[in-house]
């Protein structure tokens, strides 16, 4: 699978598919078609346009689009963002709100790589902008990145923390949701022995697999049904000429997506049947529901290959942030050496990405951490994307992960809050 026809040949089929959808639509929008009344060419124009936009989306990055934010003094406040700090796979981005005095809550929010850009987490910045400086890692597409740039992996990805936390000042709040929790964990724990005084206030880690074998599920458990062997077979390709990332090994973008669907592949099915009949019936919108979702559901980018297999067999398979043993150019990362860090963790009942029991595995993990700057939080009835995007996040979660970095501000900061959780 390690070629280029292969990754090229999968473009070709979405390109395929974009253009027929495309054609659809145009055949079945074409005006002389108005005078049979068939609802067959409805349908058909119908198709073509969930079709040609699907797509389409699979290789977009999505905007952030969040343009304004309502401030204490009532007025709406223009957003826009700015980059702090730039490596070739990843960018610390900033949102800055115009004409607001800076928030002395101030949060990073460590997005995930795990396919999907860091505009999912598009609905966390938005709930966390009129209490918060919000800052955000921005991971780059693998594919747009030329191989002279060099490898990136794991132990890279936890550099880029580091830096990314050392940038932001030890009064900085990190939130890490879901893959880069243990990661997160150990870029703090490296910080406390390196540097000390440049470690986070408080870390939070949101449905993490810190311990994937503290409640196996269908995802965290599937490195151990699959040797390294046949994941670097079948999962890895090179990167086609059409990308500035030629010839660099990835896991492809389109081939994660395929992945996800067929997890619920009877529902994203009964999801498109269902928009293409609202839209042959023009009871559909350009902004519905439908669209806002699958419009980043489908937007997908490509993981280099070393950073995929080594997450797969160091996180997943050896258990090495689960059983202390991470290292970092070849320097043992001890998380019991985290001692001033205030940690919580939170997980949901009906997550069945990150069970429960996985990401609270942290903080057994923290042995030289008083438990008084330790907190952990199970959410009922949440899913995983609930516990950082979803109801579950803005009516319960968000305000308890707050007032834990409140209660760990400085008294002083703590006055100057303007709680409005």
């Amino acid at each position: 699978m390690k070629s280029m026809a292969t990754y090229d040949l999968m473009e070709s089929a979405r390109n395929t598919n974009q253009w027929l959808g495309a054609t659809a639509l145009a055949l079945g929008s074409y005006p002389i078609m108005g005078l049979m009344p068939n609802p067959f060419f409805q349908l058909m124009a119908a198709w073509g346009e969930v079709t040609e936009r699907s797509f389409a989306r699979m290789v977009a990055k999505p905007d952030w689009n969040i343009h304004t934010v309502v401030g204490a003094d009532g007025r709406d406040h223009v957003v826009t963002e700015e980059t702090l700090v730039e490596h070739p796979f990843g960018s610390l981005l900033h949102f800055r709100v115009h004409d607001r005095p800076a928030k002395p809550r101030r949060v990073l929010l460590v997005a995930p790589m795990s396919g999907h850009y860091a505009t999912l987490l598009r609905s966390t910045v938005s709930s966390l902008l009129p209490d918060c400086e919000v800052y955000i890692t921005d991971w780059h597409n693998a594919r747009d990145i030329p191989v002279s740039k060099g490898k990136f992996d794991i132990e890279d990805y936890t550099l880029y923390l580091v830096d990314f936390m050392k940038a932001l000042g030890p009064d900085i709040n990190v939130i890490a949701v879901c893959q880069p929790a243990p990661l997160a964990l150990a870029a703090t724990a490296y910080l406390a022995e390196e540097e000390p005084d440049a470690q986070p206030r408080t870390l939070t880690l949101i449905g993490g697999p810190i311990d994937p074998d503290a409640a196996a599920t269908d995802v965290t458990d599937f490195g151990r049904r699959v040797t390294m062997g046949q994941l670097e077979q079948f999962a890895i390709q090179r990167v086609g000429f059409k990308y500035a990332g030629v010839g660099r090994l990835v896991y492809p973008g389109l081939l994660q997506l395929a992945s996800f669907v067929s997890m619920n592949a009877d529902r994203h099915s009964t999801a498109f049947r269902d928009q293409i009949l609202k839209l042959s019936k023009g009871e559909a919108g350009e902004h519905d529901k439908h669209n806002r979702f699958y419009d980043e559901y489908l937007a997908v980018m490509d993981m280099t290959a070393e950073f995929y297999l080594s997450t797969v067999e160091r996180i997943f398979k050896q258990l090495e942030i689960a059983q202390n043993r991470f290292t970092v150019n070849g320097k043992p990362v001890d998380i019991g050496k985290i001692t001033t860090v205030a940690v919580k963790t939170v997980e949901g009942t009906e997550d069945d990405i990150s069970a429960p029991g996985q990401c609270i595995a942290a903080l057994e993990l923290l042995t030289g951490l008083p438990d008084a700057m330790k907190a952990s939080h199970v959410e009922p009835g949440a899913g995983h994307y609930g516990i950082f995007a979803g109801r579950s996040w803005r009516t319960n979660i968000r305000p308890l992960v707050l007032n834990f970095i409140d209660a760990n501000a400085p008294k002083d900061e703590k006055r100057a809050q303007l709680r409005t959780v």
